[in-house]
């Protein structure tokens, strides 16, 4: 990415005391979107993925345009409860509380090379769960894919070495 792109911080959002950093501007910003999707699709390209996973709900909006990019399927990775067919569960740990995520059972095919994406990189508790969900499909998590990274929370030390690109680091 050439020039920062839009970002805004929100104060006490969605709990006092965290600093939530907004990607809507950066989205409705039509060539920094594009941009940022260009180039984690190249990065993605060059993994040899074969499908780009998403948790809900903003990883929808990085992940879905990464897929038709690539060619290859879209794999929703759910709040408990909304997905129709059968579906295995992990439960995590966010920087402000406990959240769980859902996969279908047949979501990814045993083998299969996925990219992991989302908006913002923090603790890697949310990445961490969707990375479990599909090794325990029989998936093989190829790389890690994020817009924004707040490096201060440390987030990319917990993920070991699997190959990672984020787009804007924040290191305070």
């Amino acid at each position: 990415m050439q020039a920062r792109p839009p970002l805004r911080t929100v104060p006490d959002f969605p709990r006092p005391g965290i600093q939530f950093i907004d990607i809507t501007p950066w989205l409705a910003d039509g060539p920094s979107y594009q941009a940022a999707i260009a180039e984690l699709a190249a990065f993605a390209r060059d993994l040899g993925v074969e499908a780009v996973a998403g948790p809900e709900a903003r990883g929808f909006l990085v992940g879905a345009p990464i897929a038709v990019e690539l060619g290859v399927g879209f794999v929703p990775v759910r709040k408990p409860g909304r997905l129709p067919f059968q579906s295995i569960r992990q439960d995590y740990e966010l920087e402000y509380g406990s959240a769980a995520l859902e996969l279908h059972v047949d979501a990814i095919r045993p083998g299969q090379r996925v990219l992991v994406v989302d908006d913002l990189l923090a603790t890697g508790g949310t990445v961490l769960a969707a990375m479990e969900l599909i090794r325990r499909v029989g998936g093989v998590p190829a790389g890690l894919g994020f817009l924004v990274e707040l490096g201060f929370l440390g987030g990319r030390q917990r993920l070991g070495d699997i190959p990672l690109r984020t787009l804007v680091q924040i290191a305070e």
